[in-house]
């Protein structure tokens, strides 16, 4: 018998149009993989699983089987967007436990494609921390099942590492889909501004979140990406010369980049030499005031989110978080500190095409109560780790994590690729070329 655990959404969905596996067995595979491995790794907040099989069996049934892009593919969504049927608890105590009527605009494109949606996943409450922990559950790495998984969508990264799905669903508003694909050995991509629908929340953190996919290979990244974006993410016809930027430097005034993370780079650095691109080093010239502007909009909208919850349900560090942001709000929400920091960098990315940075500055801190803890132990823990992710939601600008290497426990290391408004593309083109000198294991060793 075939196993389909492990396989990548287009191995399946190649299957399943092909009729050589039907929706209903893939899913019972994964859903039975779930049941045995989740109560260790605390990927879900909920499982679909007589949904799921039902879905399934809707999916076999369709006239355009042979068509669908996503055929029979299982898929988790982050526990913040809208599933027809399903509670969107979004970490908390505070959120109702009230069904969603409708499917958030991407899930129903996923839907339409193929997909079949087996859960919702854990994330930390609001969204807001780079650790996914809280009353509904802890997200581990399933590589090193003492670290945290990382946050925000810290489930869904820890249930495809895990092998419990092949493709899942995130969003990004300060690194939240980066963050936990670079723990967990996954590629990702939080496309740039407008590219998928966002939806997420109220006013998705004055824009700067985004929707996208996390998997294990570059070509489910792209061919996720595509069903979210609703157009074709096409691989370029010949292979281009790019300049690209690396850079060691953290934007974070007095956080200092760890070893492996800047070996890693350094090693994505020669891969790229070696698939004939111009690389040199050269830092950003990121501003001084980068750590206040960033702080600013990450609690503003922490505040904006937090409005009409019940404050006592609300865990501390959530509380305070909000409390933070709410004299920040109308200063966020005109966009000129936003407005200000791509004039500062837009030459930068007229003499190079890429950046390349380490994804982290160290590995994730452990899997831990963080919600139990104070707000500034929280601050710090997180920003001592991933401080090279927010300014690309700052900016809006495309960027990635792609898998390179590995940290002395063995666990996975990443780094980040960054380009120009519309370098999606180019971005998965990059990683493709580093994926091919350099692969990487699929899934984490659980079994």
């Amino acid at each position: 018998m075939t196993s389909w655990i492990g396989r990548t959404a287009a191995e399946i969905a190649a299957a399943v149009r092909e009729k050589q596996a039907t929706p209903r067995d893939v899913v019972a595979e994964h859903l039975a993989r779930i049941e045995r491995l989740d109560g260790h790794v605390g990927a879900f907040r909920a499982v679909r699983a007589e949904a799921a099989l039902a879905e399934a069996d809707e999916v076999g049934s369709r006239a355009d089987l042979a068509e669908l892009p996503l055929a029979g593919v299982p898929v988790a969504v982050k526990d913040n967007l809208a599933v027809r049927g399903e509670s969107n608890r979004v970490g908390s105590a505070a959120t109702p436990d009230t069904p969603a009527d409708h499917d958030h605009v991407i899930v129903a494109r996923l839907r339409a494609a193929g997909a079949v949606v087996v859960g919702l996943t854990n994330v930390p409450e609001l969204c807001v921390f780079g650790t996914t922990e809280g009353v509904h559950g802890t997200a581990r790495n399933p590589w090193d099942t003492s670290r945290t998984a990382g946050g925000s969508s810290g489930g869904s990264a820890a249930a495809v590492a895990a092998g419990m799905v092949p493709i899942a669903l995130g969003n990004d508003g300060m690194g939240s889909l980066r963050i936990p694909a670079a723990n967990c050995g996954l590629v990702t991509i939080k496309p740039g501004t407008g590219v998928v629908p966002a939806g997420i929340s109220d006013g998705d953190w004055f824009g700067m979140s985004e929707n996208g996919p996390l998997a294990t290979t570059v070509e489910d990244t792209r061919l996720m990406l595509s069903v979210l974006a609703g157009t074709e993410v096409v691989r370029p016809n010949a292979p281009a010369t790019h300049r690209i930027a690396v850079s060691l430097r953290s934007p974070l005034a007095g956080v200092a980049i760890g070893k492996p993370y800047a070996s890693a780079a350094r090693e994505a650095a020669g891969l790229l030499i070696k698939a004939g691109h111009q690389v040199r080093r050269a830092d950003p010239p990121y501003p001084m005031s980068l750590g206040v502007t960033a702080l600013t909009h990450w609690t503003a909208g922490t505040a904006v989110d937090a409005e009409g919850l019940d404050p006592r349900r609300l865990t501390r560090r959530t509380r305070v978080h909000a409390a933070v942001g709410k004299r920040f709000v109308e200063r966020v929400r005109g966009g000129e500190d936003r407005a200000r920091l791509r004039r500062r960098l837009e030459p930068f990315f007229a003499e190079y095409d890429v950046l390349l940075t380490p994804a982290l500055a160290r590995r994730s801190p452990r899997s831990a109560p963080w919600h139990e803890r104070g707000w500034l132990r929280n601050i710090i823990a997180n920003s001592a780790y991933s401080p090279l992710t927010p300014p690309w939601n700052l900016t809006g600008w495309p960027a990635m994590s792609v898998p390179v290497g590995t940290l002395p426990s063995g666990a996975p290391c990443a780094v980040q690729l960054v380009g120009r408004p519309g370098a999606e593309a180019e971005l998965l083109a990059l990683a493709e070329q580093i994926e091919k000198l350099r692969p990487w294991r699929r899934t984490a060793p659980l079994d």
